[in-house]
């Protein structure tokens, strides 16, 4: 010891100081506290699959509250002749943007076929043809000899195809459209055609020129139509002083009586123009309806999710409160609610659901019904997935301890339990949402629920509708399935995501 302060006698005494002179503590954490849901947010954020799934959703969403209102249509507003059309935008089509070009296929079109067409076009001043896709030239014998035969495949545009048709109107009506005419500059009546002079042809309102008994054009020497325009003035059904045709120096019939009212050739796609107040604009095309599937697919899923979130909601309620109260308590308490829930897992969804709409249905309303048959037993799996959490955590030593203390069983149930298990019972909740869309979608396709009278459509309905024409109207078969899909697919993966947030034993985990 001597040795040792010897070593130290020639240190001078000032350069000796104590390294803290403070009473040592604690030092205050440099970072802010984060909330177990900001932690879960920022384990969100960094599943990029889950994201990605999120912003479609918010999209869809987004989609099916505006279509219904920028849509000129309502989902009243259906068309007996534009039914199963293609998508249609005419300023679009002008453009060129072939997706919006109402274009549909037509193979093996005849001359007769064709000189059709070219009657529209000159009538109406809409060609129908949007381009001839290829030709074909036969050999058949006629009367003896051997003549050549051409085919065509084509390309139409389908609302210009059904040019003129037959329309019955009131004398008052009549007039209105007249006024309009002369107002806008759009030809909607066009003369009148007697059937003596086209070969007796009544069903065939697009045939204005002369034709032969089987219907081909009788063209004049440099190739032209004859024009069969009625000039029995005498006879027409109503006097018209509008807007008249090229050629027409007053002569010619627009009109013929029926039945106290009168009956014209009128040009459709105008008088949609008069009916409307706009062009036909069909962003995804119609369905076998006549409706605007843009639409109707927003109204239709707009039901399904607030049903499926409604659903959703009433199920987690009891299924975490009947879970939590088996779970808790154990014993001849669980044994019970286990039976009780045996007893309804054994009752089939789908006869629940049909003989629901058949009885129950009739009193409360189709919508309470179908929610009923849900919620009968829906909530046995959410309450299962609860009993399992509480069996998880309920002897874990954070429990023990606030049991300890004093903690009620309420307390001890909502407050300790409930919050560490959150995160799969918030997962199976968001997953219930896309299960049953699914489930609505196939009953209403399958015709057991209808829910048109209460939400006007459903996507079921849509696809069920689409399904009759799938080979010559795939877009109305196609929108509907894309949407549905994708919504599948995004919830999904958006439920995954969550699951893996809201897991509390990686909270604080870096990446």
């Amino acid at each position: 010891m001597d040795n040792i302060t010897s070593n130290f006698e020639h240190i001078p005494a000032e350069k000796f100081k104590f390294v803290q002179d403070e009473n040592i503590h604690d030092i205050e954490l440099q970072t802010k506290a984060r909330s177990f849901f900001a932690d879960a947010m920022i384990r969100f954020s960094k599943n990029k699959s889950s994201v990605i799934a999120t912003w479609i959703l918010g999209l869809m969403l987004l989609f099916v509250i505006i279509s219904p209102i920028i849509s000129p249509y309502s989902i009243k507003d259906t068309d007996k002749l534009y039914v199963n059309f293609p998508p249609f935008v005419e300023w679009a089509a002008e453009r060129g943007i072939k997706s919006l070009s109402g274009a549909k296929t037509f193979d093996s079109q005849n001359e007769t076929a064709m000189n059709f067409w070219k009657g529209i076009a000159i009538e109406t001043g809409m060609d129908p043809v949007i381009e001839t896709l290829a030709s074909y030239e036969t050999e058949v014998k006629y009367r003896g000899k051997m003549v050549k035969r051409y085919t065509y495949d084509i390309k139409v545009n389908a609302y210009y195809t059904v040019g003129v048709v037959y329309r019955v109107f009131s004398y008052e009506e009549f007039q209105k459209i007249q006024d309009w005419q002369d107002e806008t500059g759009i030809q909607v009546i066009y003369p009148w055609v007697d059937a003596d002079d086209i070969s007796g042809i009544t069903d065939n309102s697009n045939i204005w020129y002369k034709v032969d008994a089987q219907g081909a054009a009788k063209l004049d020497k440099e190739g032209n139509f004859q024009e069969a325009y009625s000039r029995r003035v005498e006879n027409a059904g109503a006097p018209y002083n509008s807007i008249r045709i090229p050629g027409d120096d007053g002569s010619y019939a627009y009109s013929t009586a029926k039945s106290g009212a009168v009956q014209v050739r009128m040009c459709y796609y105008n008088y949609y123009t008069y009916l409307f107040g706009h062009k036909p604009s069909y962003i995804f095309g119609t369905n076998s309806m006549g409706m605007d599937l843009f639409g109707a697919i927003g109204i239709g899923a707009r039901f399904s999710l607030i049903f499926a979130v409604v659903v959703s909601l009433i199920n987690l309620s009891i299924g975490a409160v009947y879970g939590s109260i088996q779970g808790y308590y154990g014993g001849a308490v669980d044994m019970l609610l286990d039976r009780i829930c045996d007893v309804l897992s054994g009752v089939p969804f789908i006869v629940t659901t049909t003989l629901f709409q058949y009885h129950l249905a009739r009193k409360v309303g189709v919508v309470p019904s179908f929610l009923f048959a849900y919620v009968l037993t829906g909530w046995i799996g959410m309450a299962g997935l609860t009993r399992k959490q509480f069996y998880r955590f309920k002897s874990q030593e954070f429990v023990m301890a606030a049991r300890t203390l004093g903690a009620s069983d309420a307390r001890l149930m909502f407050k300790h339990i409930f919050p560490n298990g959150i995160g799969t019972i918030i997962t199976s909740c968001a997953l219930v949402i896309p299960g049953v869309i699914r489930g609505e979608t196939t009953l209403t396709y399958l015709g057991i629920v209808d829910l048109s009278s209460f939400a006007g459509t459903s996507i079921g309905t849509l696809l069920s509708q689409g399904n009759a024409a799938v080979t010559t109207a795939p877009h109305a078969m196609l929108w509907p399935s894309v949407f549905i899909g994708l919504l599948m697919i995004c919830f999904n993966l958006f439920g995954n995501g969550l699951r893996d947030a809201f897991n509390p034993s990686t909270r604080g985990v870096e990446d």
